[in-house]
């Protein structure tokens, strides 16, 4: 296959896929179902009898219980041809409350299939995706983390209900840099090249992943097919628009986030100032009275008064007394 059948359009055309619209119309469409099938099998390791065969999308509405709650909408969940129901979120910026808002997900999810009248025994395990374009979790090099409920000491399951991956597609990216990856042999690595490829935020394309993904599409049909919707999303006016519009939602949401953090560190900062200014203050106040009541001490020794005398007008302590007598005698 040569590069002009791969690519129509020039590289910096391309959508950036970590971001959530462009994501779900590549993998949360119908007519792509097939490619869907591929990524999930490769992100949770399925093989043989495990293996995702067919995936069903459902409705990605999660209410809230009380009045107050608002709507939450998932980017993509489906019910795979085991009921198994798989929710995949993809999240471009760092909000700072990703694992608990994947709980809540996971939870809101799980809860979905229990349908009036039917026992508990008849709920089916839940799987959440998390494809994080930040850092997570700084107890790790690993760039996908799967997690389960376990014994604290022992590590056995409690139950296989609960499985939530998460993907930090900086980890990824630095470790296939530092070429410690192979995609050759990693379906995985493969589909994550192609999320990685375009930085919509920097207006960025990393050519060399474009050239190493052009060489994988040769061997890999469902990649070259994901690479050709990619194409086709990336040159209709209508999704490009859309895409845009979510890009500058993001980056808007980003830059007030930070904003807010900043005038937040700043007011902190001069509150800290004044109270530090006002503690010094006292601090002063209070050193200069004790300094002013053993000068007051010290005369009184002088006119050959007692400790009992001394202690009763400037409220020193006994051992503080003494210890000026003490003083005085070595001078």
């Amino acid at each position: 296959m040569s590069e002009r059948a791969l690519r129509r359009i020039p590289l910096e055309k391309f959508m950036d896929l970590k971001v959530d619209y462009s994501f779900k119309q590549l993998f949360g469409s119908e007519k792509n179902k097939k490619i869907t099938v591929v990524f999930l099998n490769a992100i949770l390791q399925r093989t043989g009898r495990q293996v995702i065969k067919e995936v069903a999308f459902t409705s990605q509405e999660v209410g809230g219980e009380y009045h107050s709650d608002k709507q939450s909408r998932l980017d993509i969940l489906v019910r795979t041809q085991e009921d198994e129901l798989i929710n995949i979120e993809v999240q471009l910026a760092n909000q700072y409350d990703m694992v608990k808002r994947t709980l809540y997900y996971w939870a809101r999810v799980y809860n979905l299939q229990l349908e009036k009248g039917k026992g508990y025994h008849t709920l089916l395990p839940t799987i959440t995706i998390n494809i994080c374009n930040f850092g997570l979790f700084n107890q790790t090099e690993k760039f996908h983390n799967i997690f389960h409920l376990c014994e604290r000491e022992e590590k056995f399951r409690m139950d296989d209900v609960m499985e939530i991956h998460f993907i930090e597609m900086n980890k990824f990216i630095k470790q296939w840099y530092e070429k410690k990856l192979k995609p050759w042999d990693d379906v995985l690595a493969r589909w994550l090249l192609l999320l990685g490829m375009v930085d919509g935020r920097k207006k960025k394309v990393y050519n060399e992943i474009y050239e190493e993904l052009e060489m994988l599409a040769m061997e890999d049909k469902n990649l070259q097919d994901a690479f050709g919707v990619w194409q086709d999303l990336s040159r209709s006016r209508e999704e490009v628009l859309a895409y845009e519009s979510r890009l500058k939602y993001i980056m808007d949401e980003e830059a007030r986030l930070d904003d807010a953090k900043y005038f937040a560190e700043k007011e902190g900062h001069q509150k800290g100032l004044e109270a530090g200014r006002k503690e010094g203050i006292e601090k002063g106040i209070e050193q200069g009275i004790e300094e002013g009541m053993k000068k007051v001490a010290k005369k009184m020794m002088k006119k050959g008064k007692s400790n009992e005398e001394i202690m009763e007008l400037t409220d020193l302590t006994l051992d503080e007394v003494e210890a000026l007598r003490a003083n005085n005698a070595n001078h």
